[in-house]
């Protein structure tokens, strides 16, 4: 393993800032405490350059907002950022920090593009380098200092090989003639705007299950689900660290009157009887009082509301998955990262008669648009006249 340089100081932020604008290339990576806090943070910072990695730890410098050094780093198109399933490091980087970012290259989507059968750091690092990363510190709780030494290990080794991953990731795309596939996906990213962190009253909706109950059963659902959420902010906990949605399911289902019953479910623990269960009873009697009404079609951030197919819609929309198997088999890709669902079905709706028609569809992809459309449009024109 490379050795590493631990940065805890305003001088040691600013030097490495001055050094990483000198570079053309970084591999980044960050760890976070949502595993363990209710409001999560950005408690690590990884970079590497060919030569050197640096731990950089935001809770010793006073916060994530000292790491505002590194910003013009984020935003220097000339510097390639190269990360690992950069979803989420863009998200609380730019929620925590206030990045913009440019020039990105992400090794995850690179393996979907490619058709990767397995696509996490591991098993593109065992892949290519013959390397087996540590795994014994996923679930730590990167927001306690000291950090163990193993910790430490486990965070540079996510940057130690990330450029010449990128390398070689790239040469593959480029043979395969994918590679202005990926960095439309890494530009999409670049453009993304976060939203801001907020809680989802109708997140009790989303539940595994919570659909299928009565609505009194559901109502009962709903004031245990804000109990929860009430409880989860006060301690600082993840949610499903208090209570876990199994457990409020089958709460919801038997509504237990008393702290008796109530303990005879699955999940519910004497710590949870003697801090909450009270409150849990409470929520019990409300529910059952407020009975809930219809189901919304929408919810908050779950996109356009779906509408009912008719036969001809249906039959596009058949072709058009029968297409996207047969295509995806050749390329050797995921069906999904070729086509989501939901582009297909936008396509189907609006039954395009040309591939022009399709790359004017927002719904669809850039790259996926330019480079199938016409195919999409001749399949469907060819079922039309069967």
């Amino acid at each position: 393993m490379a050795d590493f340089e631990r940065v805890e100081n305003e001088q040691g932020i600013e030097a490495l800032a001055k050094d990483l604008l000198k570079e053309k290339v970084v591999a980044l990576d960050t760890e976070a405490d949502s595993f363990y806090h209710y409001y999560d943070k950005t408690c690590l910072v990884q970079v590497a350059t060919r030569k050197r990695i640096w731990l950089v730890d935001p809770l010793a410098l006073g916060g994530p907002e000292e790491l505002a050094p590194l910003g013009p780093v984020m935003a220097d198109p000339g510097i390639r950022k190269i990360f690992h399933a950069a979803e989420y490091d863009l998200f609380i980087l730019t929620r925590d920090c206030g990045f913009r970012f440019a020039n990105l290259f992400d090794t995850m989507i690179s393996a979907q593009m490619l058709g990767y059968p397995q696509i996490g750091l591991s098993a593109l690092a065992e892949r290519h380098f013959d390397l087996k990363l540590p795994k014994d510190e996923q679930r730590s709780d990167w927001s306690v200092r000291p950090l163990r030494d193993s910790q430490l290990t486990y965070a540079a080794a996510d940057v130690a090989h990330l450029i010449p991953l990128a390398e070689r990731l790239e040469k593959e795309l480029r043979k395969a003639k994918r590679l202005p596939w990926a960095q439309a996906e890494f530009e999409a990213l670049t453009r993304r705007e976060w939203p801001e962190r907020e809680f989802d009253r109708a997140g009790y909706l989303r539940i595994k299950g919570a659909r299928t109950l009565d609505p009194e059963s559901l109502g009962v659902l709903r004031e245990l689900f804000l109990v929860r959420d009430k409880r989860a902010r006060e301690i600082d906990r993840p949610p499903f660290k208090v209570l876990g949605n199994r457990a409020l399911l089958e709460i919801a289902e038997r509504k237990p009157g008393n702290e008796k019953r109530l303990g005879e479910i699955k999940g519910v623990t004497d710590l949870i009887l003697r801090r909450f269960g009270r409150e849990i009873l409470g929520a019990i009697e409300r529910g059952k009082k407020k009975r809930h009404g219809p189901i919304p079609k929408k919810l908050n951030g779950s996109g356009p509301v779906r509408r009912r197919m008719d036969k001809r819609t249906e039959k596009r929309l058949a072709v058009l998955k029968r297409w996207r198997s047969k295509r995806a088999k050749e390329l050797a890709m995921d069906p999904g990262v070729l086509c989501p669902n939901s582009s297909l079905e936008a396509i189907a709706w609006a039954n395009p008669e040309a591939g022009k028609d399709v790359v004017a569809m927002p719904e669809v992809k850039p790259w996926f648009a330019e480079s199938f459309g016409t195919e999409i449009a001749e399949a469907l024109t060819e079922s039309s006249d069967d």
